[in-house]
């Protein structure tokens, strides 16, 4: 007959298999858990699907011109509305639902492009600097607070109004003003992690300074900081919408949400839904992205007093 585990050995085991888990494995647990983090998720993952599947899947064309269907309302608004265009179209007579789309396609894309690269190069930076300290340490943070002198904004409206704004033009901008915060955290994590016992144990091994830091230091200090670029992409879809919006985004006729706002400020007071609609896009998508953030955010409190 087999043996059914009782309660305290099935707890036991619960208890070594999560005290085995990576500090990253028990703080994505924890944020799974969270029903703010599956609410965020979900809503994410929706607009990502619809931004990537049903622009590709429609007959219509969201940079096509249409003068006799220009101003249709969106289909909540009663008269005149159309099954076609179901949030209604903008002064030239383009579809706003998919315009609306694929302006979350790019700034989705320039936003986790743009956060990918400043977390690269800044925990990168970072590591090294803290790790090894002394002249290297004390250039690269020179550097870090040279480049935090200037606002990342102002930064991207000089380069950007001297050359033509593409998306990789956007992603390298953005990506390069911002590493500086990454590297400030990841050195911090480094300072504190370098000075353990494992980390003096590889050096007796002969383990020489990139292996530590790439096998050992980085999967300990670079969890925690996750959180902060799931926060950041939502600040860069923000920055880039403004760019869009003042004419230093992509540009026409690729709809992005910075330059149908700016199409649509005309109407304002008679076709409000052509700014307005973009700006519900961008809200959903925040809302979710923050709601991610701070229950990973949560998630590595939890971690890092010690909880399941």
């Amino acid at each position: 007959m087999s043996k059914t585990a009782s309660p305290i050995e099935t707890t036991e085991a619960g208890i070594v298999t999560e005290a085995l888990r990576t500090p990253a494995q028990r703080m994505l647990r924890q944020a799974w858990a969270s029903s703010s983090f599956r609410l965020g998720f979900g809503i994410f993952l929706l607009l990502l699907f619809g931004a990537l599947v049903f622009p590709e899947i429609s007959s219509i064309d969201p940079t096509k011109m249409n003068i006799k269907g220009r101003f249709i309302p969106p289909l909540f608004l009663g008269d005149n509305w159309s099954w076609a265009h179901p949030l209604g179209t903008d002064h030239l007579g383009r579809d706003l639902l998919l315009r609306c789309l694929v302006g979350l396609r790019y700034s989705v894309l320039i936003g986790i492009g743009t956060v990918t690269l400043m977390f690269t190069v800044g925990c990168a930076l970072g590591l090294v600097s803290g790790f090894k300290g002394k002249l290297t340490d004390t250039i690269i943070m020179r550097i870090t607070d040279a480049q935090l002198s200037i606002p990342m904004i102002i930064l991207a409206i000089t380069i950007l109004g001297i050359s033509r704004p593409t998306a990789p033009a956007i992603i390298l901008v953005l990506g390069l003003a911002g590493w500086p915060l990454y590297a400030r955290v990841a050195r911090s994590a480094a300072l504190s992690e370098k000075s353990k016992e494992y980390i003096r144990g590889q050096r007796v091994l002969g383990a020489s300074d990139l292996r530590i830091i790439i096998l050992f230091v980085a999967p300990a200090v670079l969890p925690p900081i996750a959180f902060v670029a799931v926060l950041d992409v939502a600040a860069i879809m923000i920055f880039e919408s403004i760019l869009g919006f003042i004419g230093l985004g992509i540009q026409p006729p690729t709809p992005t949400f910075g330059n149908i706002i700016a199409d649509g400020r005309k109407y304002l007071i008679n076709y409000w839904w052509i700014a307005t609609m973009p700006g519900v896009f961008l809200l959903f998508t925040l809302t979710s992205l923050n709601l991610m953030g701070s229950a990973m955010e949560n998630a590595r409190n939890k971690v890092l007093r010690g909880g399941a």
